[in-house]
């Protein structure tokens, strides 16, 4: 249905800031739900935002408010993940996905981008 391909990571000295991309490809106005998700080693997936591709009503967790802005140009399908303020914790794989409907999992997924943050 849709390709994603990510872009922007990198090392970072903790403090910093980041903006990762993501670029939809294909048929990107099936797309209900975009979100960025990340892993860290030896640990599960998490989600840090999510944005309504129609609306641009934005979703954090509470432990991702304040320091992560998701936004969409839809004129571009791409999406983007603002990190400010990153902290070594920070550290992880991170993944743009698609979700195709409020009952679907997310079940489009890039190949990840890692970022690294040093202290």
């Amino acid at each position: 249905q849709v390709q994603l391909v990510e872009s922007g990571g990198g090392l970072m000295q903790a403090g910093g800031s980041l903006r990762l991309s993501c670029v939809i490809s294909g048929r990107a106005s099936t797309v209900y739900n975009m979100a960025w998700w990340r892993q860290a080693p030896g640990k599960e997936r998490e989600i840090v935002a999510a944005i309504r591709r129609s609306s641009e009503t934005t979703y954090y967790p509470d432990s991702k408010k304040g320091r992560f802005a998701i936004s969409i140009d839809n004129a571009k399908n791409t999406v983007y993940l603002q990190m400010d303020s990153l902290e070594p914790e920070d550290t992880a794989v991170y993944y743009c996905a698609a979700q195709f409907s409020p009952w679907s999992q997310y079940n489009s997924w890039g190949q990840g981008t890692q970022v690294t943050v040093s202290s």
